[in-house]
């Protein structure tokens, strides 16, 4: 019960960065930049949080610092029709080195901020009726133990997946959306502007990488360190594809990958009897994951058709 409460907790910003990609890539713009725009919210919300003292701006400015990397993004990709790849490398490496900097000049602590305490970070939530049904079997600790006792983002991350299976599946908005990815030349015939649609879900994913973003730094860990997104934007783009491009299968692909993490942290030398596994492989276990996925073993997984490629109006 402990593993699956741990991976919960671990699972949550893999599984709102996995959604960010999916809207983005739906709509037909590769987004390899999920690494920065979450690594750039967590140094904002953790900014914010560490100067008020209050989680919930520093909430809002993550989603501020990541969607303004997201309309770089669009600006670049969409506007001036750039390689999509290139700008996602670009904002990475723009995060990376902002963070850093931002923080040394503003707290002088090596890059990172103060830590965080009380109302500064999102606690835990127990849910009604936890401990009068803890002793219920099998329903109670599922209850109690796993369900409850989580921050609000990681219940909104969970909700974000039938959210987003609904508004993609069933809403006018979600038709188009999935059309501008695969046929955008149809999709401006009928009159819908191919770039509003592209850029309202750059924007969607920039408000999602950075409520991720911000969960890192404000939920899971208690303040913002260098680098501290270690590479989950790109399991994220891994979980997505092993998801194949829904969003159902991408919360039980980044749920795989939190259960990954917490047995890599709860075993950090796994003894099987006849050979003991050493922490460095325990840790890399989901970076592992992420090569096999990658390497094509999951089966065809096939991205929507005008994913990557700038739309050119013709006149």
């Amino acid at each position: 019960m402990q593993g699956m409460d741990s991976a919960l907790r671990l699972m949550t910003p893999l599984l709102l960065a996995c959604l960010a990609g999916l809207y983005s890539e739906r709509a037909g713009v590769f987004d390899i930049g999920l690494e920065g725009k979450m690594l750039m919210a967590a140094f904002t919300a953790a900014t914010v949080a560490a100067l008020t003292n209050s989680a919930w701006l520093g909430l809002l400015a993550g989603i501020g610092g990541a969607l303004t990397l997201s309309l770089i993004h669009g600006l670049a990709s969409i506007t001036f029709r750039g390689n999509q790849l290139i700008s996602g490398v670009a904002i990475n490496f723009l995060a990376s080195g902002l963070t850093v900097l931002l923080g040394i000049k503003i707290f002088g602590l090596g890059g990172r901020t103060p830590s965080l305490q009380g109302s500064g970070r999102f606690q835990e939530i127990t849910l009604p009726f936890a401990d009068a049904l803890s002793g219920v079997p099998v329903i109670g600790p599922i209850y109690a133990q796993l369900i409850s006792g989580h921050s609000i983002l990681v219940y909104v991350a969970v909700l974000c997946v039938p959210l987003t299976w609904w508004v993609l599946f069933r809403t006018r908005f979600g038709l188009r959306l999935r059309a501008v990815g695969e046929n955008p030349a149809s999709v401006d015939t009928a009159g819908v502007s191919v770039t509003r649609q592209r850029y309202v879900a750059v924007a969607i994913c920039g408000v999602l990488c950075g409520i991720a973003g911000a969960y890192l730094a404000t939920g899971l860990s208690a303040g913002f360190v260098k680098e501290m997104t270690a590479g989950r934007g790109f399991i994220a783009l891994a979980a997505l594809i092993f998801a194949k491009w829904r969003p159902w299968g991408a919360l039980f692909a980044t749920l795989l990958f939190g259960l990954l993490e917490s047995i890599a942290n709860q075993y950090p030398n796994l003894d099987l009897g006849f050979v003991t596994i050493p922490s460095m492989f325990m840790n890399a276990l989901p970076y592992i994951l992420t090569v096999i996925i990658l390497a094509g073993f999951v089966g065809r997984a096939i991205p929507p058709r005008a994913g990557g490629e700038p739309y050119v109006k013709e006149r």
